[in-house]
């Protein structure tokens, strides 16, 4: 075993990391909840200012497929909740 991979494996941490101002576990609570990453392309993103915007136009964009598979339903069925009706749509166009 080589001199640099013990001395790498007995101390991971070099002597220029300062945690002197670190806080232990302050987004613990918001991890244990969930996460959603998504990275949007550079010119998708350049089209946002922020992530509200992105979520507006993202409940935006969902509402309008809710109402257009609405519209295509029979009068007989009965509505599922909110992101059924399309997430049903979705998956009848992946069986085809």
């Amino acid at each position: 075993m080589s001199q640099r991979s013990r001395i790498s494996s007995e101390d991971d941490m070099l002597p220029e990391y300062d945690f002197a101002g670190a806080v232990r576990g302050k987004y613990y609570e918001r991890y244990r909840q969930g996460t959603n990453v998504v990275l949007l392309d550079p010119d998708v993103a350049a089209a946002f200012r922020d992530s509200a915007t992105v979520n507006d136009a993202l409940r935006l964009l969902v509402s309008l497929a809710e109402a257009k598979v609405a519209r295509r339903r029979t009068a007989g069925r009965q509505e599922q909740g909110p992101g059924k009706g399309l997430q049903r749509a979705v998956q009848g166009r992946r069986r085809r």
